[in-house]
This record gives C-alpha cells, structure tokens and sequence, in this order.
C-alpha cells in the first residue's frame, strides 16, 4: 500500500475517454497533480454522483493544474457502455482507467479480494508523483469534490511556500501558518 510521500508505481492502463480507448501510463502526467479517484463499479448508486460531481468540477481542478483519473476494476468496454447510457456519466471528459486484473488497486492497497472492486479512494499526486493526500473509506459513503479540490489547493500551496501550513478549513487566500509562528497571512 502506498504511504504519504511515496511515488505512484508508473502503470499503463487501458482508459475510456471521449469516445475513444486509449492506453495511458501515469507517468505521463509527471510535471502536473493528478487525482486518482478510486470507485467500486459502474452502473452503481453512489458512483456516478460522485463521478458527475468531479465531472462539474473538473475546469476547476484543471485551473489547478490537476487532472482527474476515475479508476474502477472494470474494463473499458463497461466504462463506455455506462458513459453511452447513464446521463450522469455522459457528462464526464476525464480519462477513466480500467483494472480488470485489479493489479493497480492491490498496489495501492484499494483493492477487496472478496469482492473484486476496489475500496472507494481519492489519492491526491504532486508534480512528481508522490502521494500527498489520500483518502480511503467505506463504499457506502459518498465523496466531495469540493473537498478534494480544497485539499488539492492547500497540498499545491504548501508545495509552493516550504514550512507553511495550512490550518482547519483553509481556502485560497486564508491565512496560512508557519510552524512555531502565530498565523502569517496570506504568503
């Protein structure tokens, strides 16, 4: 399983966007942050909420730098038919990879050998790969993209001011922290 600060393994996967199959290696999204969202199984409930939430917010995430991969131990025929179907995955122009082996999700340590579906998770990568955030919870409960995009925001900012902090809550433009000092101000 991953751990804070480790480098994603560089795995090349079949994805299904825009009408289109294509293979992609996560190393090519080196020099950019990149968000894997984790999800059990198309043609599910609480999946393509979560999908057609980080499809809205998704110029956001790319105003960030970020681009947004959906993952699931579906194949990328499942992922179109769902896309061709379903009127909330319609909406959706980010990649979303394919695991049928389930081998990247045993490495990130998402996957469910009962079940053969992944956990649902959000891993947030800086520009160099490495793991700066995650999130891993029951796939009963649902996930917030706004809450990913603030996470994204406060990782990036920390990454551009070294031994700022960012406290409870913060947004673009609070006040930022410096351990051992009193709060900053906007650095």
């Amino acid at each position: 399983m991953l751990t804070i600060g480790q480098k994603l393994p560089d795995f090349e996967l079949e994805a299904y966007q825009q009408d289109s199959i294509k293979n992609i290696k996560l190393s090519a999204y080196l020099g950019h942050w990149l968000i894997l969202l984790f999800y059990p199984a198309d043609f599910t409930f609480v999946c393509p909420t979560e999908l057609a939430e980080a499809a809205h917010y998704y110029p956001q995430f790319q105003k960030e730098d970020a681009e947004i991969c959906s993952l699931s131990t579906d194949s990328v025929w499942v992922h179109k038919a769902w896309h061709d179907q379903s009127p909330l995955i319609k909406n959706i122009t980010f990649p979303m990879l394919a695991d049928p082996t389930g081998n990247f999700c045993k490495e990130c340590g998402t996957y469910l050998s009962k079940e053969g579906i992944s956990l649902r998770a959000t891993f947030i990568l800086d520009p160099d790969g490495l793991l700066k955030a995650f999130e891993m919870h029951d796939n009963s409960i649902g996930r917030s993209s706004a809450e990913i995009l603030r996470k994204l925001q406060a990782a990036r900012f920390t990454r551009d001011h070294p031994g700022a902090a960012c406290p409870a809550s913060w947004h673009p433009g609070d006040q930022a922290l410096k351990p051992g000092l009193d709060l900053v101000g906007k650095l």
